[in-house]
């Protein structure tokens, strides 16, 4: 039986065995999701299991339900992050000799009886990163779908959801053995062949951990054009992206989707369990029977994954969790209309 990799905070508490991972329970029927245009148990609100089929029959048949689900969300172009000549109305500040006279702001001029001119915002083209972690924990799943799939589909979702009007994507991919990389380049037919590119990723061998902190540092080092960084990722094990990450916040906007496994929240009582940890190798019993065990383990999951969230805020990350047992696309829309209501039209600082 091949498990994730065992390095939740409640696998140490709770016993040794714990460290090879969390065991791989079925699943519970889904409910059928209105809307969704997939027949009830056929794995409703599941993306595509990308083994199963060419890339890209598999990836257009995702375009066409992103776009059915999310068309209308993101309509707008995008604000830049320097001031510049523009139509979009800026701050007001006071008048220095030498300003554009054509920029006064008279009604701020005569409220204050200070002369003040009008800043404007150019819209630029959004340059989008992708930093996404398909090293062997991703290879696990107990829900509609595997980690990796529902980390593609998120990637998915990013890429129509950014990638319009002369806006560029690319992405960083690592999982241990490799690290893939992507240029920005604009245009959709650009964005689907780095989709397929990351769907032909072969997957890693057992033994190796990505470095998702080496990853987010090739985008600090040269420099990127200011835009936006998403990181894809189960954020299991060390803390040590935290840093780089924080250092990319300074210069981009940040989004963390942060994939999960109800096994690795809570375990089932199904007795004494053989579990192998795909990073390490290592094979170890779980006694998922003893109810002492199970509760440190929750605790000690739910323990992690509040530092997660909270090494993500300080970084000044939005944070979307996506869950293998629920309508992904669903929680996609509620972020986004959630981060649209807010004004931040994306991910907030």
């Amino acid at each position: 039986m091949r498990l994730r990799r065992g390095r939740t905070r409640a696998a140490e508490d709770a016993a040794p065995a714990a460290d090879a991972g969390a065991p791989a329970a079925a699943p519970a029927p889904a409910a059928a999701t209105p809307g969704s245009g997939i027949a009830p148990g056929d794995g409703d609100g599941a993306p595509p299991h990308f083994g199963e089929g060419p890339a890209d029959v598999l990836l257009q048949r995702l375009e066409l339900t992103v776009r059915r689900r999310l068309d209308g969300l993101l309509q707008g172009d995008h604000l830049g992050l320097v001031p510049g000549s523009g139509s979009e109305a800026g701050d007001s500040r006071t008048y220095h000799p030498g300003d554009d006279v054509r920029r006064m702001d008279w009604p701020v001029t005569a409220r204050t009886q200070v002369p003040h001119v009008r800043e404007t915002i150019a819209d630029r083209e959004l340059e989008t990163w992708a930093v996404v972690d398909l090293s062997a924990s991703l290879d696990f799943g107990t829900g509609l779908c595997d980690k990796r799939d529902l980390a593609i589909a998120g990637l998915a979702a990013v890429s129509h959801l950014t990638v319009r009007g002369g806006n560029r994507l690319g992405a960083v991919v690592t999982t241990g053995e490799r690290v893939d990389r992507y240029p920005a380049k604009p245009g959709r037919l650009a964005a689907d062949r780095l989709l397929r590119g990351v769907v032909a990723t072969p997957r890693a061998s057992t033994g190796r951990r990505g470095d998702l902190a080496a990853a987010l540092e090739t985008l600090r080092r040269p420099p990127r054009r200011r835009g936006l960084v998403v990181v894809v990722s189960d954020f299991l094990g060390d803390t040590d992206w935290e840093r780089p990450l924080r250092g990319l916040g300074t210069r981009h906007e940040l989004l963390g989707i942060e994939v999960v496994d109800p096994r690795e929240l809570e375990l089932p009582d199904v007795g004494l369990l053989t579990v192998r940890d795909p990073e390490s190798g290592q094979t170890l019993e779980v006694p998922t029977g003893d109810p002492e065990f199970r509760a440190r383990y929750a605790a000690g999951a739910a323990e992690q994954r509040r530092q997660v969230a909270a090494g993500l805020r300080r970084a000044g990350a939005g944070h979307l969790q996506l869950r293998t047992d629920r309508d992904w696309l669903m929680d996609v829309v509620r972020f986004v209309a959630d981060r649209r209501r807010a004004g931040s039209g994306g991910a907030s600082r």
